[in-house]
């Protein structure tokens, strides 16, 4: 009978480990699937009732670059900065994943009002495509928005 009881033991013990390491490997793919560079081919903003879509593929161009504890970003025009397009947008800071809740801590950004701020989005990955959305929402600046970003993975 002692036999039979150390036995189960030992198998309840085998299959608890494997269930663990399977569990870890789960969280550890996505938070590898998220990893890379990711160009941003669109938008939708949505604040005070009003939506509004912004194509990042017609006269400008963005990226999101994310390691594994680390993010950043940047956006620009296409036409060098020379006419009323112009724009440049940069900013970076570290991140967290658990499961397909992303947050990220803002520590540098050329709108330095949102520096030191933390943002909590939804993330998930089907094929090349990335798709990210969450609150911005900033009380000293007014700010209080949903946003849906729509990223493909950058081959260059």
């Amino acid at each position: 009978m002692k036999k039979i009881i150390y036995f189960t033991l030992l198998v309840c013990f085998v299959i608890g480990a494997c269930t663990t390491k399977q569990k870890k490997e789960q969280h550890h793919n996505k938070t590898v699937a998220i990893e890379g560079a990711w160009k941003l081919i669109s938008g939708i903003t949505i604040e005070n009732g009003d939506t509004i879509f912004t194509d990042y593929t017609k006269d400008q161009e963005a990226i999101k670059i994310i390691g594994t504890t680390h993010f950043s970003f940047f956006r620009h025009d296409l036409n060098a900065g020379k006419d009323s397009l112009a724009i440049f947008v940069s900013g970076g800071g570290t991140y967290s994943l658990d499961g397909d809740n992303y947050k990220e801590h803002l520590k540098y950004c050329n709108f330095r009002s949102w520096e030191g701020l933390t943002f909590d989005f939804t993330v998930s990955v089907r094929n090349d495509t990335l798709i990210q959305s969450g609150i911005e929402k900033i009380a000293t600046l007014q700010i209080d928005r949903k946003i849906i970003e729509t990223y493909i993975k950058s081959t260059k």
